[in-house]
């Protein structure tokens, strides 16, 4: 019903338009269960159901857009759909040209409909509670389809459809001691949650014990694919943008300006195939289904919107606005997770980071804090809880000459970002085994 109404909107603006105008849309739609938890007891539990519309009417290189909320019945919609149109009419005589606008005229439709395989979300959270019970267990479930589309004046159709869940939990031991963990993808699977779970407990009863500090210096260290997501996520800070590197404000200018490397191991795409963000943007152009970005550590690719195409008169590949990824991969390496600790031996055992930021931009140096269940290890067994250290290290270096190896398994990460809506922004990750990390406070 959500892609016929959809279609049928597309239909009403084909023929809201006059003379040379030009429209082209973005549709935003999702009919999420939410659930939150605490102390291990159902807080708040809610149905959104909510439809979005970015309206953008074009008249030569003058354009205006607008967003507006749909009822999601075009009977009761038509009227502040007109409204809109005339509103935007009305403003396109006073703004200027812009010299940067790319529209996409050649028609490229496309269909991607995943039939969901979720479970009914009550019967999740019954799981979810059984499991929980004795704990103090706080999280927030998020479950259920997400549609988007696509649509413009010359008969181009975009469709996106997939349903997928995100659990994102943490067990208190005392205060500010806790465990986070997340369980995500497409098909919930009991015998995963409960190993996560067990594996959470197991990490739980060790917060129990005495926490240390370490002095600051270097140390072996060990990041689980969350505390990495934080660090490859700070690319999208300007890092892997085409009009970033081309401006010189990207973090890792130099590796395109003075052939900067990466460890021969990274190999880090765009993977939009495997994502859960449609294969389409919001000025209807197509995305690769891969975009290399990084090639045994070397710089391979960078994201290309369309405005940054037609200002620099290069291709565009479907990048969005702001340039950022949505689905990126990581590759993995060589090295078992079972071996984790005796490869680290002795060092530090992160789980999160948080409160990321650049401590130098031009170096691509980043700052941030452990939280959580960060532990102290010693000949390979995990000895303490650590206190919340700040490191501060280059990602040249992290992922540079300082990386030991990457774990062969990998993890799906699903954004759990629900401000506004939903998000579609995933990762794929290894955890990272690095020589020297830097901590400072």
């Amino acid at each position: 019903m959500m892609r016929q109404y959809f279609h049928d909107i597309a239909a009403f603006l084909d023929t809201s338009i006059r003379g040379g105008e030009q429209y082209k849309c973005w549709f935003s739609a999702e009919a999420s269960d939410f659930v939150r938890f605490n102390r291990s007891a159902i807080r708040q539990p809610g149905h959104v159901r909510q439809i979005t519309l970015s309206l953008n009417l074009i008249d030569g290189l003058r354009h205006a857009e607008l967003t507006l909320s749909l009822a999601g019945d075009l009977a009761a919609d038509r009227a502040q759909l007109a409204d809109v149109i005339d509103k935007l009419r009305d403003q396109l005589p006073d703004l200027p040209e812009d010299p940067h606008l790319l529209i996409a005229t050649e028609v490229h439709s496309t269909e991607h409909v995943v039939a969901s395989r979720l479970p009914d979300s009550a019967a999740v959270v019954d799981e979810v509670l059984a499991a929980a019970r004795g704990h103090d267990l706080v999280g927030i479930l998020a479950a259920g389809p997400v549609y988007r589309g696509f649509a413009n004046t010359f008969g181009q159709r975009n469709w996106h459809e997939t349903a997928s869940f995100n659990l994102d939990w943490s067990l208190y031991q005392d205060r500010d001691k806790a465990v986070k963990t997340t369980y995500a993808g497409f098909d919930w699977e009991s015998a995963a949650f409960e190993a996560k779970f067990r594996n959470a407990l197991e990490q739980l009863d060790i917060l129990q014990r005495e926490p240390v500090t370490i002095l600051p210096g270097e140390y072996r260290a060990y990041l689980t694919p969350t505390a990495l997501s934080e660090i490859i996520g700070m690319l999208n800070w300007g890092g892997i943008s085409e009009k970033s590197l081309r401006t010189r404000q990207s973090p890792l200018r130099r590796m395109r300006d003075e052939g900067v490397a990466l460890n021969a191991m990274v190999n880090l795409v765009e993977d939009t195939a495997g994502g859960l963000a449609p294969a389409f943007q919001g000025d209807g152009f197509i995305k690769p289904e891969r975009v290399p970005l990084f090639d045994q550590g070397r710089l391979a690719g960078s994201l290309v919107s369309p405005r940054t195409a037609k200002e620099y008169g290069i291709q565009t590949n479907g990048a969005d606005g702001s340039e950022s990824a949505s689905s990126l991969r990581l590759a993995g390496g060589t090295l078992p997770v079972s071996r984790v600790l005796d490869e680290l031996n002795t060092g530090v055992y992160i789980s999160n980071l948080w409160y990321l930021n650049f401590s130098d931009r031009a170096n691509c140096r980043l700052t941030g804090m452990t939280r959580f269940a960060t532990f102290w290890v010693e000949g390979g067994k995990i000895k303490a809880p650590l206190n919340v250290m700040r490191f501060d290290d280059s990602l040249f270096r992290i992922l540079g000459d300082k990386l030991l190896g990457l774990t062969c398994e990998t993890e799906l990460l699903i954004d759990s970002d629900t401000y506004g809506q939903r998000s579609t922004g995933s990762s794929v990750l290894p955890g990272a085994l690095v020589r020297d990390l830097s901590f400072v406070l």
